[in-house]
């Protein structure tokens, strides 16, 4: 990120801290909680649509992931926590993390021990009622579709990512970034504009085939720096093959023995498993010593069990459009693991095709910490044979 960006940034929020201070009616902040969204992300289930899906998560050891990163967003509204009203859904989907960041809120429905895709339609549905300023919800996008069912283009919607697919544009690259939004909006006038809710099928997904569909529209709070684009895919041309392959080549020539390779989903990824003759899952995380596979679309666990004591690197590829290389489909490489291998060990491999249109790679690995590490850095990217280059991380 350029220092240009940074300080209008920074500018923009002091702005809006600045305006919310006049007097005036509070503003009313709509929030909504998926309390197991991102659950199936480190245990390697692609998703948590569906209760047997739940159960299998929760079997695994799969614990909640929704409810810190609520709690993230909410804290960092404290520039303004005088001049906001929150209007949360019961208990977990919404009320407890508020009550928990010390904030008041008027609370709609009931508390569950339970919840469903419908109690979210019916809370998007009060908070139109309500007239709420902004809406703000907590999961993926399957939670984006049941906000989208109930609110359609009535409100101005944003998302705070904390699910395992978020193709959608209408999420914050993440939470800190939703705050930072929220505030921007409010008080400082950003615009909005109509951005596409996407979500895939969860059964196909983990049978490695990705159908994402198109499901409308909601309007966002337009940050071009803080709001994700829409997931996009690199056309498959001749071209495209080739530099797939000699980067695939280039990696496969410099591995070192009695290391374990960690490979993140895609198809780029995936070349690297090809040209050695093994089998990889497009959309899993796959680890690779002595060039044999050693574990296929393997969970958390299994990757810490895999490089307990062993040399260990990480290999990923940003998500078309987006520039993501963790954090989005690949919650099984967890902030564990990228400690235990060390920030020195992540190679980034990209075709230029898939490089053009952006100016940096993305992270959002669950702990700010971390994240900020990453972003104080650079990293190697693979882009051909032989052919690296050094990008930043915001």
């Amino acid at each position: 990120m350029t220092v240009e960006h940074e300080a209008s940034r920074g500018k923009a929020d002091t702005q809006a801290q600045q305006t919310a201070r006049k007097t005036g009616p509070p503003k009313q902040i709509g929030l909504i909680v998926n309390p197991i969204a991102g659950m199936g992300g480190a245990v390697a289930l692609k998703g948590t649509d569906g209760k047997a899906v739940l159960r299998r998560a929760l079997a695994l050891g799969a614990r909640p992931v929704a409810p810190a990163r609520a709690q993230l967003f909410l804290s960092q509204l404290a520039p303004v926590k005088g001049d906001i009203r929150i209007v949360a859904g019961a208990g977990s989907m919404g009320e407890d993390g508020v009550r928990k960041c010390g904030l008041e809120c008027d609370v709609l429905g009931r508390r569950k021990g339970e919840t469903s895709a419908e109690d979210t339609k019916k809370i998007a549905r009060a908070m139109t009622s309500r007239r709420v300023d902004l809406l703000v919800f907590c999961g993926g996008d399957g939670t984006a579709r049941d906000v989208l069912d109930g609110v359609d283009s009535t409100l101005p919607v944003l998302g705070v990512p904390t699910g395992v697919k978020m193709h959608s544009a209408v999420f914050a690259v993440d939470p800190r970034a939703a705050a930072r939004i929220a505030m921007g909006f409010l008080w400082a006038g950003l615009p909005l504009r109509e951005t596409e809710v996407m979500d895939v099928d969860e059964k196909a997904f983990r049978e490695g085939r990705l159908s994402a569909v198109l499901h409308g529209y909601m309007l966002t709070p337009y940050e071009p720096n803080l709001v994700q684009r829409m997931k996009t895919a690199s056309p498959m041309t001749e071209g495209e093959l080739r530099n797939q392959a000699a980067i695939a080549i280039y990696i496969i020539e410099n591995m070192k023995p009695r290391t374990v390779y960690i490979l993140g989903p895609g198809t780029t990824t995936r070349t690297v498993a090809d040209l050695l003759d093994v089998r990889k899952t497009l959309l899993g995380v796959d680890l690779i010593s002595d060039r044999k596979i050693i574990n296929t679309d393997a969970n958390e666990e299994q990757i810490l069990r895999a490089i307990s004591g062993k040399p260990a690197q990480i290999i990923v590829t940003p998500i078309g459009g987006q520039g993501f290389i963790l954090g989005r489909g690949n919650q099984q490489i967890s902030p564990q693991v990228l400690r235990r291998v060390g920030l020195g060990n992540i190679l980034v491999i990209a075709t230029e095709s898939k490089l053009r249109g952006l100016r940096s790679l993305r992270v959002d690995t669950g702990d700010p910490g971390l994240d900020d590490a990453l972003r104080a850095g650079y990293l190697r990217v693979v882009t051909d044979y032989g052919v690296e280059r050094q990008m930043p991380i915001e």
